[in-house]
């Protein structure tokens, strides 16, 4: 993985975006002879989507376990027009969907005795976790594993689906986004979040060029593909770029508190990364933010939701989209003032809260249960006429 080299706020926005203009407005390849129309074509091409954008996250990982082809399938058939697989690599170099490099919440290994002796401890961004990583097992092996859901005690519909789904790859997700985008007629996405970059690159592998090597293979490398690149980390977004000529759009994830793994030596943090002025930088070469939804909506000390933020403004100003993260409908998750009784697993009112992000401009949100965050948009479509 490329060093980034850099010092803090504004100034690491600004030597990393340099470097990497050209590469952004370079022409993207013709795909006429290869686009199809969307009904009875895979739709290669963004086109026809209702703005804003609802982004199935992790699949409607609110119904089934996370990151499986059935939760991907569910949310596509709720009205989401992306779906979020997370990137991991296992031990031969093949992308998989996982939200973490260590799976054992995420899948039955913990009950798997063959496996047992696979149990370890690694540091992932500097802090030591015990369990069983992805990049120690085969494709093959990882393939014999099920999918269980990680919050069970919040989502037992969900959790009644462990074991019944294995481990996809990335380019399954990518073949399934063709499939779906023909069986409805109408053009799906597919979002990826490149995870942890920096401890993948220092256990011998390039997620960056594997992305961009099936984005090619799939034709959806050009700038109006229905494809994002998501990374917490801004070094994973700049190689894709300088190092392996991606020409697809790419999303910068932010948190409210801490900073990007990559450039915590240099103590940059996201706050530096997304006044204005870092944003104006950084529109050279990313095309978006995924902000923590605090950062548009901030909770005030009692929980309730607060008072937007300039956030949405800001970003839009220098050209790039907002689209925050995670929408969820369970109480445990919403605003003290969205909640409906006191079960943590039982749903508030998470259509009002979508609805009060979207009045705000946002370009898309992030949602576990798609079909909440399509209903709240209908309804405010349908408010504005």
């Amino acid at each position: 993985m490329t060093p980034t080299k850099i010092a803090t706020g504004v100034l690491a926005a600004a030597a990393l975006a340099a470097p990497a203009a050209a590469a952004v407005s370079a022409p993207a390849p013709a795909l006429d002879t290869q686009t199809q129309s969307v009904t009875g074509g895979p739709g290669l091409r963004e086109k026809d989507m209702i703005r804003p954008l609802v982004v199935a996250h992790r699949g409607a990982s609110g119904y089934r376990p996370e990151h499986t082809l059935a939760a991907y399938e569910l949310a596509v058939g709720q009205g989401a027009d992306y779906i979020e697989p997370d990137l991991v690599m296992t031990r031969d170099g093949v992308l998989v969907d996982r939200h973490e490099p260590e799976i054992g919440g995420t899948t039955d290994v913990a009950q798997r005795p063959e496996f047992a002796d696979r149990r370890t401890t690694k540091l992932l961004d500097g802090v030591r976790t015990t369990g069983w990583f992805v990049d120690d097992f085969t494709l093959a092996e990882l393939k014999t594993l099920r999918a269980t859901e990680r919050l069970g005690e919040l989502r037992e519909e969900s959790a009644m689906y462990d074991g019944r789904f294995e481990v996809p790859t990335f380019e399954e997700v990518l073949r399934q986004r063709e499939e779906l985008s023909r069986r409805t007629g109408r053009v799906i996405g597919v979002i990826p979040e490149i995870k942890h970059s920096t401890y993948l690159h220092a256990e011998g592998f390039d997620p960056e060029r594997e992305v961009a090597r099936l984005a090619r293979k799939h034709h959806l490398d050009h700038r109006r593909a229905p494809l994002w690149v998501q990374s917490f980390e801004l070094t994973a977004l700049k190689d894709l770029r300088e190092q392996h000529g991606f020409r697809a759009r790419t999303t910068f994830l932010t948190t409210a508190k801490g900073g990007p793994f990559d450039l915590s030596g240099r103590g940059t943090t996201y706050a530096q990364l997304t006044t204005p002025a870092a944003m104006k930088d950084l529109s050279r070469w990313i095309d978006g933010y995924g902000p923590e939804k605090s950062q548009v909506i901030p909770r005030r000390a009692d929980g309730s939701l607060g008072t937007p933020s300039t956030f949405v403004r800001d970003a839009h100003a220098v050209g790039l989209t907002v689209m925050p993260w995670t929408f969820r409908a369970e109480n445990s998750f919403l605003p003290t003032d969205y909640r409906v009784g006191s079960d943590p697993s039982h749903f508030g009112r998470a259509i009002d809260e979508a609805r009060a992000f979207l009045e705000t401009d946002v370009d898309g949100i992030f949602c576990d249960q798609p079909d909440v965050c399509v209903q709240a948009r209908t309804e405010m479509l349908h408010e504005r006429g």
